[in-house]
């Protein structure tokens, strides 16, 4: 098989499976209405079931619903008619994703449910199977074709079920008012979760914090900025108060122009209007201003005084970018 022809089949795949999910948006009907709000309303948890390749995508949409505010956990169904029928709890709903709707474990499965008085909605590509008969609502699932060139190995079915799960998570989101916050809470490690809670002071309070006074030298001044290696240094007036920034650009800037030192100021060479921000302010926040002024640095404040320094460098290191 020649290069073009992989090309080709790739392609191919990803269109027949684009064509599966756009099909999906007729199933999004009075039937999906019902099934969230079924989920939204109950006390318990969405227990969700299958087998095979249903089964991993099933575990998938267990962690997002987890991971978005709505309860869950999987039970797989081969092991549910071993024992695993004690995860079901009086109040659960209980979710059984299958293609066919008709695998030997499904069938015994269901009736067991019925007889626990919990309610079942079938996640199902086949509306006529036993499966969809049996439940009480049905979220639809059909695709015409698979991706596979022998229209048998579950492709674009089970990222029809995939597609199904996050409509449901994404409404159930939206439903229980969801947000950022919350997000944060539940993704505490790695940089998506620093990007939510991760705060300015937390960075920069492991800094050193450089600063002159405005009537410091120029020696001063460069020797603030070497000690303290952030490539920068604040200026205060004599009575604590931010008055301006120095950066090492600067002082090149500075070593360009000026012939003799010895009579300037830290106050003659300072940027006033230092671009800064407030300790509380998300790191991700701080990541966004030095992005858009091109910048590597920022000066931050707590209660309006004067508190430290976060440098690129930080924001990298933590993950951030």
């Amino acid at each position: 098989m020649d290069a073009l022809s992989i090309l080709q089949i790739g392609r191919r795949t990803i269109s027949l499976e684009a064509d599966a999910i756009k099909g999906m948006l007729s199933h999004i009907d009075n039937n999906f209405e019902k099934v969230v709000r079924l989920v939204h309303e109950s006390k318990g948890r969405l227990v969700v079931s299958g087998i095979g390749k249903s089964a991993i995508i099933g575990t998938k949409i267990v962690a997002t619903l987890n991971s978005t505010g709505t309860p869950a956990i999987f039970m797989h169904a081969a092991d549910a008619i071993h024992g695993d029928l004690g995860m079901i709890q009086q109040d659960d709903v209980v979710l059984i994703i299958s293609k066919s709707g008709e695998s030997p474990e499904i069938r015994v499965l269901i009736p067991l449910i019925r007889n626990m008085g919990n309610p079942v909605v079938a996640m199902v590509g086949n509306t006529s199977s036993i499966l969809a008969k049996e439940a009480d609502h049905v979220l639809n699932t059909t695709v015409s074709q698979e991706a596979c060139p022998n229209n048998l190995a579950p492709t674009s079915s089970t990222t029809a079920q995939m597609v199904m799960g996050d409509a449901l998570a994404v409404c159930l989101m939206e439903l229980k008012g969801f947000g950022s916050k919350d997000f944060a809470k539940f993704h505490p490690g790695g940089a998506l979760g620093k990007k939510l809670y991760l705060r300015v002071a937390e960075l920069s309070r492991r800094n050193e914090k450089p600063s002159v006074l405005q009537n410091s030298s120029i020696r001063e001044v460069i020797l603030e900025i070497t000690k303290k290696r952030l490539g920068v240094t604040a200026v205060l007036s004599d009575d604590g108060v931010l008055a301006g920034i120095i950066t090492d650009g600067d002082l090149r800037r500075m070593l360009e122009k000026n012939d003799s030192l010895l009579d300037l100021r830290a106050g003659d060479i300072m940027h006033h209007g230092a671009r800064t921000i407030d300790g509380e302010e998300l790191a991700v926040d701080a990541l966004d201003i030095m992005r858009k002024n091109n910048i590597t640095q920022l000066l931050v404040t707590e209660h309006g005084h004067y508190a430290g320094v976060i440098h690129l460098h930080d924001l990298v290191r933590e993950g951030l970018i």
